[in-house]
């Protein structure tokens, strides 16, 4: 008996009906209303955050215009940003091992990630301004304390609102595909903003030579852009791992949130001094030496994401040797057939 049963249902060893003592189940009228109530009350609840997410999201689109999502200067330069990003987040669902994640559920977490960014942009500004006048100790505070657990949140709130509670999230693994799923999806609409904001798009003319508007903006926007991936896929395999493990839920999901929140904020905060280092002690310029600095950092976590990845693969095909082993022990091998024929005999 399960020990957080109560105690009449722990010591009941007649078979008595412990409905409403100590039990329950859906069996009156009443019983069906309040299941009903309360799917309808969670739903609802889901319901309300996407609509919030979506009005701040196109309060965002009118600030700057929202005919600009229809520029396809504009539509080139987000997609370059991107290309990293999606190159990792590929790369983490082609090591899924298990189960092939359905289209469905991918897309619902990147459309989701896009509307939960929003409330990350309103409170990472509603907060800047109290972190402002401490300087550089008041940045890397904000960083640490409300950029890096916000956007890690809001990232695992869109795995969570769907594909979570979905069947076929059915291994540890699948919680970091969907997570850098979240991850590019966070990343998409972030590099949209700051293109938006950047540069001026009156002056471009479709073609490559776009990157280099706005200083760049939208060359450096494809640097940051993994990191998003990598953040989030380690916030979404602790995810996976608290869902097969409720008894430790709580726990597991703020373990991966302070691992993605903490990486997040060491990029926020060394990417600036490190980058004048690299280039103060190289001689490269800005750009390059941003590129250099990125590639070590991000190629780190990114090597033990992958490293996560690898070890949950190889015991998985050891477990799956074992089981097919097993089987095979169990009446379904060559040596087991005579016994079976018997048997059926």
């Amino acid at each position: 008996m399960d020990s957080r049963s109560d105690p009449v249902q722990r010591a009941d060893d007649e078979g008595r009906d412990l409905y409403d003592v100590a039990t329950w189940e859906e069996r009156t009228s009443l019983d069906g209303l309040s299941v009903a109530l309360y799917w309808l009350l969670t739903r609802s609840a889901k319901a309300l955050v996407v609509l919030l997410a979506g009005i701040i999201l196109l309060t965002i689109f009118g600030s700057f215009g929202a005919g600009l999502l229809f520029d396809p200067t504009m539509a080139a330069l987000l997609a370059l940003s991107a290309v990293p990003a999606f190159g990792l987040a590929a790369y983490v669902y082609v090591s899924d091992v298990t189960t092939g994640e359905p289209l469905s559920l991918l897309v619902a977490t990147f459309l989701l990630s896009v509307l939960t960014a929003t409330f990350a942009a309103v409170l990472n500004g509603v907060a800047r301004p109290i972190f402002e006048p401490l300087g550089f100790l008041g940045l890397v505070l904000f960083f640490f304390v409300v950029v890096g657990p916000i956007e890690e949140t809001v990232k695992l709130l869109a795995v969570r609102l769907y594909a979570y509670t979905d069947a076929r999230f059915d291994a540890v693994i699948d919680g970091a595909v969907y997570g850098a799923i979240a991850g590019l999806g966070f990343a998409v609409i972030e590099n949209l903003l700051y293109i938006a904001r950047n540069v001026d798009m009156t002056e471009l003319s479709l073609g490559f030579a776009a990157l280099g508007a706005g200083d760049g903006i939208a060359a450096l926007r494809a640097l940051a852009g993994p990191g998003h991936v990598v953040y989030s896929a380690f916030a979404g395999y602790y995810l996976g791992l608290a869902k097969f493990n409720p008894e430790n839920r709580g726990p597991i999901v703020i373990k991966g949130l302070v691992i993605a929140a903490t990486i997040h904020a060491l990029y926020n905060t060394l990417v600036g001094p490190a980058t004048v280092v690299v280039a103060s002690i190289s001689g490269l310029p800005q750009v390059p030496a941003l590129f250099v600095f990125v590639v070590v950092f991000q190629g780190f976590f990114g090597y033990l994401l992958v490293r996560k990845l690898r070890r949950y693969r190889d015991v998985y095909l050891a477990t799956r040797d074992a089981r097919a082993s097993g089987a095979a022990g169990h009446g379904r091998g060559p040596e087991a057939a005579p016994e079976l024929d018997e048997f059926e005999e």
